[in-house]
């Protein structure tokens, strides 16, 4: 089995000869969705398979797991939140294709893919920050940010008192009191 920092498998063997591809490795620091970055704690580890299914196709099958740094929803703080996904591809070889190229036809999704590296950080990346939640809280119980001086109120009582909303809260000024 390989073990690379770099996330590729090189599947020159397969190609001519069949069978199976295995590959484990670690993703540092942080994973990029274009310019947006997601900062991990410590690595996310990754391993793959690659099986020959017939013909020029082949089945991807992996998993990637980390810690990532999510910002609290209320009081920004970076979060720890743990990761685990899976993720399986069909792929498709066309030699001298320079870049891995997605098809959808008809109901059948495919990767095409012409250069035995396969480089594995798009199918990494999708398969962590999809699993990702949309939100996370720090803790449980967090106050968040006060609204007015924006102290942390986990760590200080700053003195402001929460505004309450209520939808008819406006309607108490409409009525006489009784």
């Amino acid at each position: 089995m390989e073990h690379c920092e770099v996330a590729s498998i090189n599947l020159a063997r397969l190609l001519r000869e069949g069978g199976t591809a295995r590959a484990t490795g670690v993703v540092r620091e942080a994973f990029f969705v274009g310019e947006e970055r997601f900062p991990l704690e410590g690595e996310a580890t990754w391993k793959v398979v690659v099986s020959a299914v017939g013909g020029d196709e082949y089945w991807l099958s992996g998993e990637v797991e980390g810690v990532v740094l999510m910002e609290c929803r209320r009081c920004l703080k970076p979060t720890p939140t743990p990761i685990h996904a899976h993720f399986q591809h069909l792929l498709r070889y066309q030699q001298g294709l320079e870049e891995v190229v997605f098809h959808e036809e008809k109901e059948e999704e495919y990767y095409a893919f012409g250069e035995p590296d396969l480089d594995l950080l798009p199918f990494l990346t999708e398969a962590f920050v999809t699993e990702m939640p949309y939100t996370v809280l720090c803790q449980e119980g967090c106050k968040g940010l006060c609204p007015v001086c924006g102290a942390d109120r986990n760590l200080v009582d700053c003195g402001h008192e929460p505004e309450v909303h209520h939808p008819l809260l406006g309607l108490k000024d409409l009525l006489p009191e009784l």
